[in-house]
């Protein structure tokens, strides 16, 4: 198979001139300077303004960018703020200034793989197109409204319009390479019924949204048990899932595995496999592999003889036909930690093979492919951008791997240069996690009896909260 990368005469997409910048010296020396790096946006997950079109807003507030990792608890619900409407010309809202990278074109001489970013739909969702164009992306995930509010206006009809008329000029196929991400506010575990009721209605209002705009998939976090019976939480997930599936239809809904914090669900390959199973339309539910979320669950993807056990195990439990799309994120966090701490590419614990084994599977060809990975940096002034740059170099970066033999020089040299970078957040966070292993076998000697049944209660009450 052909090779898709920058070192062959593949063929790209021609959109707005700008120089393509080398991997290997962005990897090595930092972001380039000038106008396309210090483009700045506002961040959905910032922003608590519903995502609408020019006509219905007004006033915009200047907001921090928040950070990228994704929390497993469930967010304490917010009351609906009453928002001012504003006034912004929609490229105030698009990074279509420049293209920081070239779309590969992926043909038949290449893997179709798919690769891209969860970009900003600030501004109204027609604007995501331009700014996964800005980033060279072949796939990309947006908020399909404001995640940090129960109440969100309608799409508007010109953001609508120009989602659809920007995605055939740019040739996307929304309904295959668009994965846009649920609202952290919604929780389909739920056991109150006003917070069920208020969780399925946002949810649903998604799932439509996504059919207006042509969209086929649709992620979420599958929700959490908030301490009651696991099981009968993921059949109210179940449940929830066949009442939407019944109010529309064609979306697939796209459970996200997670890393296993606190009480949520889905962080084993059983917790997705029993919400299947209570789903009455099997062709309207899926699975999204978060490559971070996977490893700090105990789902290892480093070594290629790992990788493979790690897929034949989600192929066996829950079956192949249900896998949709990734999140491609490294991690900062040891394997097996619990803990949801996106790297960027292969600077974390994960490291470079883990993503060489995922783009060069070719059960995985079609499917979206999306980063999540950090992009906030400190400016001259002090001031902390997105800088958009880096999302369009781990685009490349992962292309590149594709057909890469991951024994050559090359491989090595990027590899080993990748680690480097990421080595002082690493050796961080694994003194964070010795720590408290040491603190906790500290304090569980501290409380075993010594002698006698007291000795053996203690040492079973153990192994049943290892679970």
């Amino acid at each position: 198979m052909a090779r898709q990368s920058s070192r062959l005469n593949k063929a790209t997409v021609d959109t707005a001139p700008a120089a393509e910048s080398s991997i290997a010296n962005t990897l090595k020396n930092g972001t380039p300077k000038g106008k396309a790096a210090k483009l700045k946006v506002n961040d959905d997950a910032a922003d608590d303004e519903a995502l609408v079109s020019p006509e219905q807003t007004k006033s915009a507030k200047k907001r921090k960018a928040t950070q990228s990792n994704i929390e497993d608890e469930e967010p304490a619900v917010e009351e609906p703020k009453t928002t001012k409407k504003r006034k912004t010309g929609a490229k105030a809202k698009t990074e279509n200034l420049m293209a920081l990278a070239k779309r590969t074109i992926i043909n038949t001489l290449n893997k179709s793989m798919y690769i891209g970013a969860h970009v900003s739909s600030a501004g109204g969702v027609q604007n995501s197109i331009n700014n996964a164009v800005h980033i060279g992306a072949n796939a990309f995930a947006l908020f399909l409204k404001s995640q940090r509010k129960w109440a969100n206006p309608p799409i508007a009809s010109d953001a609508l319009n120009g989602f659809l008329s920007l995605s055939k000029e740019h040739k996307f196929e929304v309904h295959k390479h668009c994965l846009p991400h649920g609202s952290y506010l919604v929780n389909l575990a739920a056991a109150e019924k006003d917070k069920a009721d208020q969780a399925y209605n946002s949810f649903l209002d998604d799932l439509q949204r996504c059919e207006s705009l042509g969209v086929k998939l649709y992620n979420f976090h599958p929700g959490n048990t908030n301490g009651q019976d696991r099981a009968e939480a993921i059949g109210r997930i179940a449940k929830q899932l066949n009442k939407a599936h019944k109010a529309t239809k064609t979306v697939v809904a796209v459970l996200e595995i997670m890393a296993g914090q606190g009480n949520v669900i889905g962080c084993t390959f059983e917790d997705l496999r029993d919400i299947i199973a209570l789903v009455e339309d099997k062709t309207r539910v899926g699975v999204c592999i978060d490559t971070c979320h996977a490893f700090a669950a105990g789902y290892d993807l480093r070594a290629p003889e790992a990788f493979a056990d790690t897929m034949s195990k989600f192929n066996s439990v829950v079956g192949a036909e249900y896998l949709k799309a990734f999140h491609l994120n490294d991690s900062k966090a040891p394997f097996d930690s619990r803990r949801d701490l996106h790297a960027n590419i292969g600077t974390g614990f994960l490291g470079l093979r883990a993503f060489h084994n995922v783009v060069n599977h070719d059960a995985f060809q079609g499917m979206p492919m999306v980063l999540e990975t950090p992009i906030d940096k400190k400016g001259a002034d002090g001031k902390t951008f997105e800088d958009k740059q880096v999302w369009a170099d781990e685009i490349k970066l992962l292309e590149s791997l594709i057909g890469m033999d991951p024994e050559s020089e090359e491989f090595k040299a990027l590899e080993t240069r990748l680690q480097a970078q990421g080595a002082s957040e690493r050796s961080k966070i694994q003194d964070q996690v010795d720590r408290k292993s040491a603190k906790g076998t500290k304090g569980a000697k501290k409380a075993a009896p010594k002698k006698g049944r007291g000795k053996k209660k203690a040492e079973s009450s153990d192994e049943e909260d290892s679970e």
